[in-house]
């Protein structure tokens, strides 16, 4: 399908960005185009005008913060974030999803603000900046404003940006450094296509104290943590590897569609949980 007819406009910085939001009734940002584009041509989403973001140099970086956090502009290509040594370095489950978003040329133009505001339960990002405690910088008409990224999302295809709000950056916070683990993904084929089952299992120790972090994707309406998994674990530790992978697994309330049943999904949650706490081990 053919895209629909739009007004097509480039600004070089987010408040005139939100000008010309507020100039158009209908109009929407466009950063790497990978989710939006295809809606488009599905029909799904038909803005009058489309917004480009590329030219705002300060939505284009990655800094580093005193505190050893990073925050990430919300135009820089996926490609760009997951071999940053930054990333790699101090947050490295982050660079570890991000690998598993579509192919290479694909990343060149995704971002991860973008896969965030597309707001799909099966965000591959969505579940590292959970478990990173991220926070997400928005500008719109009413001013700026932190959102946490644990308050982020508010549905299939939702999240809690207001109309004409605009990601300017994501942060990872110091407080979050030092989190090691892996993502473990079923899906229908390799690359280009979304998870039937995503779990992100991590830990950190610091000072002889544990803490973790478990992280579902593709089994909720929204990406989920699921903190009384990591409660035990911090606890129990290694013993207690069946007993968070179940809570994991009943915590989730999948849906049965053409990449999988709910039944199927509910198990394969249990069954990657303990994989990725063995693996810790």
């Amino acid at each position: 399908m053919r895209l629909p007819p739009f007004e097509y406009v480039t600004v070089s910085s987010p408040g005139e960005a939100i000008s010309a939001w507020a100039g158009c009734a209908g109009a929407i940002y466009l950063a790497g185009g990978t989710d939006l584009l295809p809606q488009m041509r599905a029909g799904r989403k038909a803005p009058a005008r489309v917004i480009g973001l590329t030219r705002i140099r300060e939505l284009g970086g990655i800094r580093d913060l005193d505190d050893g956090g990073v925050a990430i502009g919300a135009a820089v290509p996926m490609s760009q974030i997951e071999i940053h040594g930054s990333i790699l370095a101090r947050f490295p489950i982050l660079a570890e999803c991000i690998r598993t978003v579509g192919a290479p040329p694909l990343r060149n133009l995704a971002t991860l603000a973008g896969n965030i505001c597309n707001a799909s339960p099966a965000a591959d990002t969505a579940i590292a900046l959970l478990a990173l405690d991220a926070s997400v910088a928005a500008s719109g008409p009413a001013g700026a404003r932190t959102i946490p990224i644990g308050e982020f999302f508010a549905g299939p295809g939702r999240s809690v940006l207001q109309p004409g709000e605009l990601v300017t950056e994501i942060t990872l916070p110091g407080s979050a450094l030092g989190f090691r683990g892996s993502y473990l993904r079923l899906s229908r084929r390799q690359g280009m296509d979304l998870a039937t089952v995503g779990v992100l299992v991590a830990r950190r120790t610091t000072g002889g104290t544990d803490r973790h972090r478990v992280v579902l994707a593709a089994v909720a309406p929204t990406p989920l943590r699921v903190r009384e998994s990591e409660a035990v674990l911090d606890r129990a530790g290694a013993g207690a590897t069946g007993e968070a992978a179940a809570i994991a697994r009943d915590a989730c309330s999948p849906i049965t569609d053409i990449r999988g049943s709910a039944e199927y999904r509910r198990e394969m949650v249990g069954v990657l949980a303990r994989r990725g706490l063995a693996a810790l081990q």
